[in-house]
């Protein structure tokens, strides 16, 4: 295959390579030791050293060198497993550009010529095989040079797939072609002679909607900062509004929110996303929600089959989904049957012989000696033999595992013995002591009740999960077993087995550690449930301080966050301390993913979808209350504590039940039936304060059939005793409560809260990012002069700079996103630009033309700006630079040039010829279109003059009065000279301009040579000594230093008219920010692309 062209210092180093094939310009070259049989030695020693040294050319040992005549250095530019597959490039090369070669007088050339070939041969092959993948290649390739002929963005930026469509701008319609890119919507339209394009980043996008007007039956509307676009007359309407909402949704994420797609391995190289690409993973998400599976976990196959129920004696029909670790089904109609098989509970997968009544069957036999049979499986051969290679992986690793098990230290195992015993001692307090005479007899029900569903559904993970599990989940689990079921539900009990000792190995590692998170942990520690009796002695409280502290270290980026104490208690109130760390690793990391952590993400797009399910399901609540965001502030301690925080306690584990059971979808129903059952009383609040105690009021009278009143973990106190006193009358029963959710709210399904999320969570990305935008502002403001509208335009065009690399470099990630880790704080995680971004920044707002001295200006101005010396400048200091360039006066102006040509702005090694110049004679002054007067006491006059000015300005305060400038040699003043005559072109007053600058240089160095010559006579005595020291060549150098002031400087450039009229000329900010805006893309793209071809 053809490759980058990557240079070889060395073409044969240590004699590894043999050539087969050369001529002037190429070699075809073998691995020494491949294809030779009776070279066994020499093939084993060059696999050792490819083990070590060269792992790629172990992989490929045939490859193709370009090489110029007379150098060492060669690019390697093709390498193939085969001799075939090389022969057929070098043919190439030989018939196609080697006769081209010859003509090149320059070999260096030629050698350039040859790589960009490849690289275009690369591209050409790249877009095949991606057009390959769609089911019109021919098609598919046609509107990809449309694509990149049209928008002229950077070759990396992939087409994913396109679509005709309308682009409506009022009631006109104008047909044309909408192009998807990883980063980018385009639009393209040539109808009757005019054509219309526009591009929109995804990362711009506010909110996706699906909308229908008069003249449009059904449209996709794009919101940015902007303006809307509306879209029309699509073929597949849901199709592509899903590929558009993944598309921005994924952007946004790997652009604002890291962290999230940490485990999404595909995603996290965009160049990889293919339309194929986004429907697998959409259909992962869903299996991951559906089934609440590890994260990591991939999806293999998905296949249509039916599943023999017992307890429906039939065969179910449905679909099974195979992952890494797991066989998923779930019947057609979600929810009405479930079925998880964990790979770990497997002992064997085996095809049975197939009948007319049983087409194509598969055994699946599990370690609890039940098996279960899947039917009318299509590609039954492959399917089987891929389950059962995962199969055997697995069991390899857990063998593995167990030996290493096995030869742990018995230490180990004594504390673990320790913590168990004092675990099974903290359930007995918990679920034994306080549970009145008259909830026993309904526990024994309930058990009694679960026994006969186990017999007929199965007990453990793998049971059969139907309608009917789901009623009895709604009278409340059986506090003996609901610690089990929890397991079982979350499957937790997988992770625990297959993870033996990672707890105590925990709690030992995290024991006596001291941090943020251990910290919080202990402040927490007595708030958690201080009602109950199990968290007011020493016992409870270590368990409690253990599970979190362990969890904290397992996952430092969530650490520890508020409500994660209330919920690990509760789960130790039902599960022993193992257990409970394992249902709390559930619920953080599969069950309420994004929940836990500094912005809390997940909670609050799940809080958006709940206000987009009130519209939905309760219309004339939501027309009533037209503000929803009272509601969902209510209702988010709702989805962070599961009910916990504001229900009885006794009623609240019920719904902790219910959600192990369903998940999220369960405090959804819950929470629109709350809603719903306090609709007219919501609809008549005046304030929020009267929502907030209606919606208390009425949760505090949930109850249930055993304890209506009482929480059933509540001590026997008199406060609890009295609650029994209260009236019955209007009290709410906890089962009727979420019974009649799940039947009025039963079509609300997982796949619907997925496509909901993946919608809400850009409005939630873009918010937060409206939040940090106002921060900086807010922190910016008291020190710049600029006005807020423009110091808004200013950060938007300073932000989409820091986010423009990331759209089009994928692998190396510049520094300054290390600084967007939510672990720190705001003023550490403000946006910053490293030098490109800066400089494309700087020919965009800087007052100044933008020459090729405009170049070194930006250089230096970067490094003055980097004042802690991390390659990066925050919007702060930008923000006081342009401040300082448009709003400041005239002295502050010219202080900033002077620092720009000094260090550490001018440094040394600044590759400008002009810096190692000689040094300009002062015995004349310099002048334009003036005759010089040959008089003396014009000097004279001069000096008189600047002293007067010295004398006004030691008057003034300026600003830094304690720290000094330092002085300006000779060389910088030239610098500073050559600034000046740059900023002067194209200027109307340009000739008045240089003959001020003219004389005001000659002033200047007359007045350091004269300064210069007084120092020399003062220091005489000093100079020699220092030449005996330093050496002969270093005296003569300090005794010919010549230095001037900035005051000096300041003092000259006011004597000139025509210079204190240029800087102190205002200028349009707004007008050059309005004009960045329209350039700041086509400049960056432009730019990247010429970057990427010359590479």
């Amino acid at each position: 295959m053809w490759l980058n062209p990557e240079e070889v210092l060395l073409k044969n180093a240590l004699k590894l390579w043999v050539t087969e094939r050369s001529n002037d310009f190429f070699l075809l070259q073998r691995r020494r030791g491949h294809g030779e049989p009776t070279s066994r030695i020499t093939g084993l020693l060059v696999g050792a050293l490819d083990t070590v040294l060269d792992s790629n050319a172990r992989v490929t040992p045939f490859r193709i060198l370009l090489q110029v005549p007379g150098s060492q250095v060669s690019w390697v530019i093709a390498s193939g497993a085969a001799i075939e597959e090389v022969n057929k490039h070098w043919d190439w090369l030989v018939h196609n550009l080697l006769h081209s070669l010859s003509v090149f007088e320059n070999k260096e050339d030629a050698a350039s010529f040859v790589k960009g070939k490849v690289k275009g041969l690369i591209a050409e092959d790249a877009r095949g095989r991606q057009a390959a993948q769609e089911e019109d290649p021919e098609k598919f390739r046609e509107a990809l040079l449309k694509f990149e002929r049209h928008f002229s963005l950077p070759s990396s930026e992939k087409l994913v797939t396109f679509y005709s469509c309308c682009c409506w701008k009022g009631r006109v319609p104008r047909q044309g072609f909408l192009y998807l890119s990883i980063n980018h919507m385009a639009f393209y339209s040539f109808l009757l002679g005019k054509e219309v394009k526009f591009v929109i980043p995804w990362a711009e996008v506010m909110q996706l909607e699906r909308v229908s007007t008069t003249l449009m039956t059904e449209a996709i509307r794009v919101t940015t900062r902007q303006r809307q676009r509306e879209f029309s007359m699509f073929l597949n309407l849901d199709e592509t509004f899903g590929v558009i909402s993944q598309l921005a949704d994924i952007t946004l994420r790997r652009l604002l929110d890291s962290e999230g797609l940490e485990l999404d391995r595909v995603l996290q190289q965009p160049a990889r996303i293919t339309k194929r690409i986004l429907e697998e993973q959409a259909l992962r998400e869903y299996v991951l929600a559906l089934f609440r599976l590890p994260r990591a976990e991939m999806l293999h196959e998905v296949v249509s089959c039916s599943v023999w129920t017992p307890h429906a004696r039939c065969h179910t029909a449905g679909t099974l989904y195979t992952t890494d670790s797991y066989l998923c089904f779930s019947s057609r109609e979600e929810g009405s049957c479930i079925l998880l098989i964990p790979l770990s509970e497997v002992l064997s997968i085996e095809k049975a012989e197939s009948t007319s009544p049983l087409p194509n069957p598969v055994i699946v036999s599990v370690r609890t000696k039940k098996a279960f049979q899947l039917i009318e499986l299509q590609d039954r051969d492959e399917l089987v033999e891929n389950m059962n290679s995962r199969l055997r992986a697995l069991q390899w690793k857990q063998s593995m595992f167990r030996s290493k098990k096995d030869s742990r230290s018995r230490s180990v195992v004594s504390y673990w013995s320790r913590t168990r015993n004092i675990n099974g001692a903290f359930i007995n307090v918990s679920t034994c002591e306080f549970i009145c005479a008259c909830c026993q007899s309904m526990e024994t029900v309930k058990e009694r009740l679960w026994e006969d569903h186990f017999s007929e559904f199965g007990r453990s993970v793998h049971m059969f999960r139907t309608g009917k599990i789901q009623k009895l989940v709604a009278m409340g689990i059986p506090e003996s077993l609901r610690g089990e079921l929890w397991m079982t539900f979350s499957d937790a009990s997988s992770e625990l087995e297959s993870h033996q000792g990672y707890y105590a190995s925990l709690v030992q590692k995290s024991m006596g550690q001291s941090n943020l998170a251990t910290e919080e942990i202990e402040r927490d520690l007595h708030r958690s449930l201080p009602d109950h009796p199990a968290f007011q002695n020493p016992t409870g409280i270590a368990a409690l301080r253990r599970v979190l502290t362990a969890y904290a270290h397992r996952n430092p980026k969530i650490g520890y966050c508020q409500s994660m104490n209330i919920l690990a208690s509760v789960l130790l109130l039902y599960a022993k301390e193992e257990e409970a760390f394992w249902l709390l690793v559930a619920v953080c990391e599969r069950m309420l993913p994004d929940y836990f952590n500094r912005r809390v993400i997940g909670a609050q797009v799940d809080q958006s979808v709940f206000e987009e399910l009130i519209r939905e399901r309760l219309p004339e609540l939501a027309e009533q209350v037209p503000d929803l965001s009272t509601l969902s502030s209510v209702s988010l301690s709702w989805f962070l504590t599961l009910f916990l925080s504001v229900l009885p306690f006794s009623s609240a584990v019920c719904v902790v039940d219910c959600f192990f059971f369903q998940g999220i979808k369960a405090i959804f129903q819950l929470g629109l039936a709350v809603l719903e059952a306090n609709a007219a009383q919501l609809s008549a609040c005046t304030d929020d304060g009267q929502a907030l105690m209606i919606l208390t009021g009425f949760l505090d009278q949930v109850g249930n059939e055993e304890s209506p009143c009482v929480a059933s973990s509540s001590p026997p106190e008199e406060n609890s005793c009295s609650d029994f006193t209260l009236p019955a009358v209007g009290q709410i029963n906890i089962t009727a409560l979420i019974s009649e959710s799940f039947e009025k709210f039963r079509d609300l399904t997982v796949r619907q809260i997925e496509r909901l999320r993946c919608l809400h969570r850009i409005q939630v990305l873009q918010a937060h990012e409206d939040t940090i935008k106002e921060n900086a502002l807010r922190l910016v403001t008291p020190d710049v002069s600029i006005s807020h509208e423009d110091l808004s335009d200013i950060y938007d065009l300073f932000k989409v700079s820091f986010l423009f690399s990331f759209f089009f470099f994928f692998t190396n990630k510049p520094a300054a996103w290390q600084y967007s880790d939510s672990s720190r704080s705001f003023v550490e995680r403000q946006y910053r630009v490293d030098r490109p971004q800066f400089k494309s920044l700087y020919g965009l707002l800087a007052p100044w033309p933008s020459d090729q001295h405009g170049d070194t200006l930006a250089n230096r101005t970067f490094t003055l700006l980097d004042q802690d010396c991390d390659n990066l400048v925050t919007f702060k200091e930008f923000a006081s630079w342009l401040d300082t360039l448009y709003c400041e006066e005239l002295n502050e102006k010219i202080r900033l040039l002077y620092r720009l040509h000094i260090p550490p702005a001018l440094t040394e090694n600044e590759e400008d010829s002009s810096l190692k110049s000689p040094l300009l004679s002062t015995n004349r002054p310099l002048y334009v279109n003036k005759e010089p007067s040959g008089r003396d006491d014009e000097v004279q006059d001069y000096q008189e003059q600047l002293k007067q000015m010295l004398r006004d300005l030691t008057k003034e305060k300026e600003k830094d009065v304690d720290k000094p400038l330092p002085l300006m040699n000779q060389r910088e003043f030239i610098q500073l000279c050559k600034t000046l005559y740059s900023m002067f072109h194209n200027d109307p007053e340009e000739n008045d301009l240089f003959q001020a600058i003219a004389t005001v240089t000659s002033l200047v160095l007359q007045i350091g040579e004269a300064s210069h010559r007084g120092e020399t006579k003062g220091s005489e005595v000093s100079g020699q000594e220092e030449a005996k020291a330093a050496g002969q060549a270093q005296g003569a150098a300090a005794e010919n230093e010549w230095t001037v002031s900035y005051a000096q400087i300041l003092a000259s450039l006011l004597t000139e008219q025509a210079l204190v009229n240029f800087f102190e000329k205002p200028a349009e900010l707004s007008a050059k920010i309005s004009e960045a805006k329209n350039n700041q893309y086509q400049q960056r793209a432009g730019l990247l692309s010429l970057q990427q071809r010359t590479r």
